[in-house]
């Protein structure tokens, strides 16, 4: 599932070399947590979320065709505030 969301989602973005997808357990479902440069959010998410939706749907047939649980979160990167220490320090 990692390899078919990798291929789908470097499809549609435009910086395909910072994309990464890290699958985590949690209670007996697949959750594949996905960054992605800043700018391509936007183009992941969709208009009203019709993009990422879709991915998820696509996802979840993928998966429970195989008898598996999956979901997809986009984890976004804080940006440290100016001024403020960065980490370790």
């Amino acid at each position: 599932m990692q390899a078919f969301l990798e291929y789908v989602v470097k499809g549609v973005v435009d910086h395909p070399e910072q994309v990464t997808i890290t699958p985590a357990e949690r209670g007996g479902l697949t959750v594949y947590e996905l960054r992605l440069h800043p700018d391509d959010v936007g183009k992941v998410i969709g208009k009203q979320g019709a993009m990422i939706n879709a991915i998820r749907v696509l996802l979840q047939a993928g998966a429970a065709r195989k008898g598996l649980r999956c979901a997809l979160e986009i984890v976004e990167e804080e940006a440290a505030a100016p001024g403020a220490p960065a980490a370790g320090e």
